[in-house]
């Protein structure tokens, strides 16, 4: 029987941690970037923070340089986690991302390679080959299972978005089995945080293109702590008791923007308080001296940072006001 891994196992880690969210962007610096007077200085304050040079006018080299700065801080990371399913947990959605591609490139008659993101557990060649031969023991069980059941419904529906759904369900299925082997109730709510906010985007939306709650109900995603019935409800009475369900939960400013958007409001801001719902949820970690914790809110910050460097060089380089692209950032616990 393998060991049992302990709080204190993260001892070593989580000093390591505390150490490297020093070198996380602050919201300060952040702003450096974004008052940055040319491209040339927002791109050097960055590289003084430890990034390369990420070029807003060459999107996809910059995607690149971001996705290989995210794979050596998980390479540096998985060397000294005591358990290496913690860095999985940011990995797997992105084998999931590629069957998508790869499901939805065989459909049309395509090739999905330039649709693929080498930044999973599994290596997409390998991932591609196995899904198109059918031969699909090797990958992952919650993946193959997955994969199969997408393909079944896209074969018999042709409708992709539904394939998408079924795709995203399993991957949080798989999230929640990793946090139920280890045994983590820190990586357990950070599933559940995220399903909810999910489903209160579910909520909104099915709402506002006027789709019923039959609906609603095939793409609810089950474990979230929100519960499902309450969420139909809100549904069926058109929207009414969004805030009193959302209200006593850290959703409440994203169900008070979504109320908005019932109302003919934008979904920007809506999309961004429900991610920073599941980030206040991570910010818990910083009470935590040592343990999971620690780990895996560090590892969602850095996901976090690159999204924030992608909005904000990017609505550098097509001209968007800075007070427009401030209000797209998520926030961070530094």
């Amino acid at each position: 029987m393998a060991k049992k891994i302990k709080d204190t196992d993260y001892l070593a880690i989580s000093a390591r941690i505390r150490a490297m969210e020093t070198g996380l962007l602050t919201r300060e610096r952040m702003e450096q970037v974004l008052d940055a007077r040319t491209d040339e200085e927002a791109v050097k304050i960055l590289q003084e923070c430890g990034y390369p040079e990420l070029d807003p006018t060459r999107p996809e080299a910059m995607d690149a340089a971001l996705s290989a700065a995210r794979e050596a801080t998980l390479a540096d990371l998985a060397d000294s986690a005591p358990d290496p399913r913690y860095i999985d947990i940011f990995k797997l959605k992105y084998d999931y991302h590629n069957v998508k591609a790869i499901l939805k490139a065989d459909a049309m008659g395509t090739d999905p390679s330039h649709m693929l993101m080498d930044m999973g557990r599994v290596d997409v060649q390998t991932l591609k080959e196995a899904i198109q031969s059918g031969k699909t023991e090797e990958l992952p069980a919650c993946l193959a299972d997955a994969a199969a059941e997408a393909k079944e419904v896209l074969d018999t529906t042709r409708d992709p978005q539904l394939a998408d759904i079924v795709l995203d369900r399993w991957c949080y299925r798989d999230m929640d089995a990793v946090a139920e082997a280890i045994g983590s109730e820190f990586l357990h709510g950070y599933v559940k945080a995220q399903i909810d906010a999910s489903n209160l985007r579910a909520l909104v939306r099915t709402i506002r293109m006027g789709k019923n709650m039959e609906f609603l109900r095939g793409v609810l995603f089950e474990g979230g702590d929100i519960d499902e019935a309450a969420i139909l409800k809100v549904s069926a009475d058109g929207g009414s008791g969004l805030m009193e369900l959302y209200g006593p939960t850290r959703f409440q400013a994203a169900a008070e923007a979504g109320s908005e958007i019932l109302r003919g409001g934008a979904m920007t801001q809506f999309e961004k308080l429900c991610d920073d719902a599941v980030g206040d949820y991570l910010s818990g970690a910083q009470a935590v001296a040592f343990g999971e914790a620690p780990l895996l809110a560090y590892l969602a910050a850095r996901e976090t940072e690159y999204t924030n460097l992608r909005i904000l060089l990017l609505g550098r380089g097509t001209g968007l006001p800075a007070d427009v692209i401030r209000t797209r950032l998520r926030a961070s616990y530094v």
